[in-house]
């Protein structure tokens, strides 16, 4: 399925006011949801010590990441990060380097398909967030386009 189509169902989605769509095109099918697929956390019991709940959320600031500045390109897909077309090659994009909204930043390999990730604006490359060859998730961040 094209990866076009998945970004526009997922705008669709976004856009109204379903939970989740499910398409089947030949062999191939994608389900999309805008809730996860974790249970629900547990409810906690009126009983529980007050002074145990501020502790997950001491734990939870510890563990961010600096706010990330400038525009970020997200990861549309999950699969595996390859800054150059094969191993050995010129990468496709270094920090500092100029680019233009269309150019290809990275390879994203899902399921043995090869998907181009291009740059929807024009700037400087700021930032390389994930290493070569390293697995990225559905919206996680992968560079800082100034």
């Amino acid at each position: 399925m094209d990866i076009r189509k998945v970004k526009k169902l997922i705008e669709l989605l976004e856009a109204s006011d379903i939970a989740e769509i499910e398409i089947h095109e030949g062999e191939e099918s994608v389900r999309i949801s805008r809730h996860g697929t974790l249970p629900p956390p547990p409810v906690a019991v009126a009983a529980a010590p007050a002074a145990a709940a501020p502790a997950p959320a001491v734990e939870a600031e510890e563990n961010q990441e600096p706010e990330l500045e400038g525009h970020i390109i997200h990861s549309p897909m999950v699969g595996t990060f390859y800054r150059a077309p094969n191993p050995g090659a010129k990468p496709f994009v270094n920090e500092g380097q100029s680019v233009n909204a269309g150019d290809t930043l990275c390879i994203i390999e899902a399921m043995k398909i090869l998907n181009q990730i291009e740059s929807d604006k024009s700037g400087v490359v700021k930032r390389i967030l994930v290493e070569n060859g390293q697995p990225v998730e559905y919206n996680q961040p992968l560079f800082i386009i100034e």
